[in-house]
């Protein structure tokens, strides 16, 4: 169930309206939510309501057993199995497939040819999201940053909550627990807030990016060898508006439909592009992502405690396996090794200059988009030789068959975007919040019967669908 279609909004209205008639009862109104948070995720397999049930089962007990536990030693053992059994869940789920055929190629190197046992594993939608959500609460518990929940409820509601379980963002226990124990509110800027974002989301996805993939994205990147310099030159740049616009809009609805519900998400990205810097990249892309790599990885790994060596090295490491977060193949490992090569070089040179600044920002700026556009050939290409022709063929000069005026109108108002005033919708909202309810109705159903008018049939899923 696709946030962009008509079954998901009759699937939102029922809980919408059921939600808020449950307002006064709040403890029905969170098992309400629970239950069509499972009936949304068992769209896609239902089996898998299972494995998000015993997830949040077993995150619950591990935090309640650390809570209850007075030894510092037990309660480290505690959080290193809750640790390791979320990873376990993730690694049979996600990387089984990839390991065992890697180790089966090394034996064949050797000579130890083997018939190793390859299993066709179905990947749950979302598995990363809510496996890394499941890591925070125990580890934040542990550390003492969040209280323990009050109840199952709370933690299955917190793992399981429709908006953002499949593609995030990563909401943290100390986010979203405390306001389960409270009735929400529904004020009229959350409303406008709420209503503005989704539409703005709905014109990114299915305007921008749907065009972008399915008039050159794609054709381009299934085969490089087709095409010439300018062709793929505009692909990769259309990636990168097609990547951020699908990604963020699905943030940006899922803010705005859980604000409409009485509930707030913590902001996903913040203008990506405008980046000076690879480590300001983080920053600003995939924001719940980036500080859950430097809270539970980074930090514990060392950070910038124990000089600079160790420093790069920790941030090199934390960048790799990000790469290998976003799936289990060579290409999303090297994506992360770029990245996190990069930050070892900017590390070093913010050190070699004493954190002066030696480039004007505007080149800052367009080096690491660029660095970022290189990234994304291996993030977009299904394999290394892919990504290698791609690379090669932004040598051979031919003439553009796949460029029209309209595209390079998406890529460049994609990028332009980035250059709007900071938090220009969540200003445009405060300036609707005091209109009449009727006119901001209407002013908000327009926009989205615009957006359904002049954007094509179909909608695909996200792509971080499958991370």
């Amino acid at each position: 169930m696709l946030f962009p279609t008509l079954a998901f909004g009759v699937f939102f209205l029922f809980v919408y309206f059921t939600s808020w008639s449950l307002d006064r009862e709040n403890g029905r109104r969170k098992l309400f939510l629970l239950l069509a948070s499972w009936f949304f995720y068992a769209q896609w397999d239902w089996r898998f309501v299972a494995l998000l049930i015993a997830s949040a089962v077993l995150n619950w007990g591990v935090a309640a057993l650390i809570a209850h536990s007075d030894e510092a030693g037990r309660r480290k053992l505690l959080v290193g199995l809750g640790v390791a059994a979320n990873l376990l869940v993730l690694g049979i789920f996600k990387y089984y497939g990839f390991f065992v055929e890697q180790a089966g190629e090394l034996l064949a190197r050797f000579g130890w040819e083997r018939d190793l046992p390859l299993l066709e594993i179905v990947l749950p939608v979302g598995i990363s999201f809510f496996t890394f959500q499941g890591i925070s609460y125990v580890v934040d518990v542990h550390r003492g940053k969040t209280p323990p929940a009050k109840s199952l409820l709370d933690v299955m509601l917190l793992m399981s909550f429709f908006p953002h379980l499949v593609a995030g963002p990563i909401v943290r226990a100390s986010d979203l627990l405390p306001q389960f124990d409270r009735v929400p509110r529904l004020t009229r800027e959350m409303a406008a807030h709420g209503f503005l974002l989704i539409g703005w989301g709905l014109f990114k996805k299915t305007v921008i990016a749907s065009e972008l993939a399915t008039r050159l994205v794609d054709p381009v990147f299934f085969d490089p060898s087709a095409y010439g310099a300018l062709d793929l030159a505009a692909a990769v740049y259309a990636y990168a508006v097609q990547i951020y616009c699908d990604f963020s809009a699905y943030s940006d609805m899922a803010i705005g439909i859980a604000a409409l519900l009485g509930y707030s998400f913590p902001r996903n990205f913040d203008q990506p592009y405008r980046a000076k810097s690879m480590q300001d990249f983080w920053r600003r892309w995939h924001i719940s992502l980036s500080s859950w790599l430097r809270d539970y990885l980074y930090v514990p790994l060392g950070g910038g405690r124990k000089g600079l060596v160790r420093s790069c090295l920790n941030v090199f490491i934390t960048m790799l396996l990000g790469g290998l977060w976003h799936g289990a193949a060579w290409t999303f490992i090297a994506w992360g090794a770029l990245h996190g090569g990069v930050q070892v070089v900017e590390r070093l040179g913010r050190a070699a200059f004493q954190n002066r600044s030696v480039i004007p920002t505007w080149i800052g700026v367009l080096v690491t988009f660029h660095i970022v556009c290189l990234g994304w050939i291996l993030f977009r290409s299904e394999t290394f030789p892919m990504a290698m022709e791609m690379l090669a063929g932004l040598g051979r000069f031919e003439p553009a068959t796949m460029v029209t005026p309209f595209l390079l109108t998406l890529i460049v108002g994609g990028l332009a975007m980035h250059w709007l005033p900071p938090r220009a919708v969540e200003g445009f909202a405060t300036w609707l919040k005091p209109a009449p309810s009727l006119t901001m109705g209407l002013l908000i159903g327009a926009a989205i019967l615009l957006v359904e008018a002049v954007r094509p049939d179909g909608v695909a899923p996200f792509i971080y669908f499958q991370f």
